[in-house]
């Protein structure tokens, strides 16, 4: 997927996606609150600033846009004030707004969110979910059919406020099967029937125990309630979000997928479900597959719930999520090629690589100092392993005591130790060379002018440093000691 997801890059061609759904104006008053009202017993804010931003379907549009599309935007607003709002802020972010209708009976859509001290307090819901009238249906259904065959795909964002009329939905799939493209939904209420014809719908876990007739207790009971689900709106695939507890991704003809979640840190969930569509849209227009483009998605609201406010995700900060996943994710152990890539991917990113090495024959308190304090002057530590056959030929016939497989596998657990290279000459230089590390360390028993590959490591700018080494501490005063005791 990683891979895949790279050609996003370098893509000439950029993704035509219509996107159809409620549109909202999302309004923010930001303050601190430090004392309760004697009025009543309720905090009071101090007001210290607000914005405007995008909210449903135009936060969806509004993602897609930061991820680099073409998006054609269908809804409506209010011809009021807030509809003016809105509409200035969609066409800022380049977004069409043919398809974008002003209603004459009913104001635009709006949420007022209150926020001290980066933690909502209080939401402010503004609207009317009566359905379109006929003229404005009729409007959306003939922009759709003119539309939607020159469109890479195609995402309904239902926020149940009346866009998404029986009529609509039908002109989306039946157009949409006509011309071969995707359409995935972001549903809302409890009538799932008319998203029938859907390509993948993605509610999250309460919107399925609303709509299956099963009481979903255990993992078996939503199993059975995302069939029916499936069954219910004839889709390929359905895609659950569960919060914390990650995604579950229900192919037609597949097993399902358990998708953890992958949060670091969680600050605001306002518009995470916007970013998970969006993605996982553009990902599968792209040709990614259910299971890449969930996986996919499922790293954007991990990155945009760590955000305050209606927040988006760009492509760059995909790709940072992807390298350094791929950087927690690759095996400790590495052939020299594998560690080159990995040293070059950490440094793209900004990381900043130490190198260190050694034997490490049975492995004592000193050694796991230096490793720690090795670690600490950077992001990423590799260490050099020598082999056995490099053991012998500079302590002798009788060491290594440990494999180098069994003194690999202990390293690797070691929590500072990020990535092991096994090496067979007497010194890490070719090792060196090759690897480029940002940082060279050795113990201070040495000098700055013995210690190997410094030449090489300052001769393209950088650093060898020098940790101190618990003196007394080594393998072979530990050897002694055992033969001692043994002895007695």
């Amino acid at each position: 997927m990683k891979t895949k997801f790279q050609h996003l890059f370098d893509e000439q061609k950029r993704l035509k996606i219509l996107v159809v759904g409620d549109l909202i104006l999302d309004e923010y008053i930001w303050g601190s609150v430090s004392r309760i009202s004697p009025e009543a017993p309720v905090p009071i804010l101090e007001s210290k600033s607000e914005n405007l931003a995008l909210g449903g379907a135009a936060n969806v549009a509004n993602n897609l846009v930061a991820l680099g599309c073409d998006v054609y935007l269908v809804g409506g607003i209010g011809k009021d004030e807030k509809g003016d709002k809105l509409l200035g802020l969609i066409q800022n972010r380049s977004i069409h707004t043919d398809g974008v209708f002003r209603f004459v009976h009913r104001p635009t859509t709006s949420k007022i969110r209150v926020i001290a001290h980066n933690q909502q307090v209080l939401r402010i819901d503004k609207e009317d979910n009566r359905p379109i009238m006929d003229e404005t249906e009729k409007k959306i259904i003939a922009y759709i059919n003119d539309t939607l065959p020159q469109m890479d795909g195609v995402i309904c964002s239902d926020y149940n406020k009346g866009i998404l009329t029986d009529k609509v939905t039908h002109t989306l799939m039946h157009r949409a099967k006509n011309a071969k493209k995707y359409v995935v939904v972001d549903p809302k209420g409890t009538d799932f029937h008319k998203y029938k014809g859907c390509s993948v719908i993605t509610p999250n876990q309460l919107e399925v125990e609303r709509v299956a007739p099963i009481k979903i207790a255990c993992q078996e009971d939503l199993d059975r309630a995302a069939e029916y689900l499936l069954s219910l709106a004839k889709a390929e695939a359905i895609l659950v979000t569960r919060g914390q507890e990650g995604m579950i991704l229900y192919p037609k003809k597949d097993k399902s997928v358990a998708i953890p979640t992958v949060a670091r840190e969680v600050f605001d969930v306002t518009g995470a479900g916007d970013t998970v569509i969006s993605v996982f849209g553009m990902s599968l227009f792209s040709g990614f597959t259910f299971e890449e483009a969930a996986r996919l998605s499922n790293m954007a609201a991990g990155i945009v719930v760590g955000k305050i406010g209606t927040a988006v995700v760009t492509l760059n900060e995909l790709n940072q999520f992807l390298q350094e996943d791929l950087l927690r994710t690759s095996p400790t152990i590495l052939e020299v090629e594998e560690a080159k890539k990995i040293v070059s991917l950490a440094k793209s990113i900004g990381k900043k690589v130490v190198f260190t090495n050694g034997c490490y024959d049975l492995i004592h308190g000193g050694h796991i100092e230096f490793i720690q304090q090795s670690r600490r002057m950077g992001d990423i530590l590799i260490l050099g392993l020598n082999s056995d056959e490099s053991v012998r030929s500079i302590k002798g016939p009788s060491r290594p005591i440990k494999t180098q497989q069994e003194r690999a596998n202990i390293l690797s657990a070691l929590q500072d130790v990020d990535y092991i290279v096994i090496f067979n000459e007497e010194t890490p230089e070719n090792l060196i060379r090759e690897l480029r590390p940002d940082i060279l360390v050795k113990g201070d028993d040495y000098k700055i002018e013995q210690v190997v590959g410094r030449e090489i490591v300052e001769g393209y700018g950088g650093k060898v440093a020098l940790v101190p080494i618990v003196k007394g501490l080594s393998t072979t005063n530990t050897l002694d000691q055992i033969l001692q005791h043994h002895k007695l």
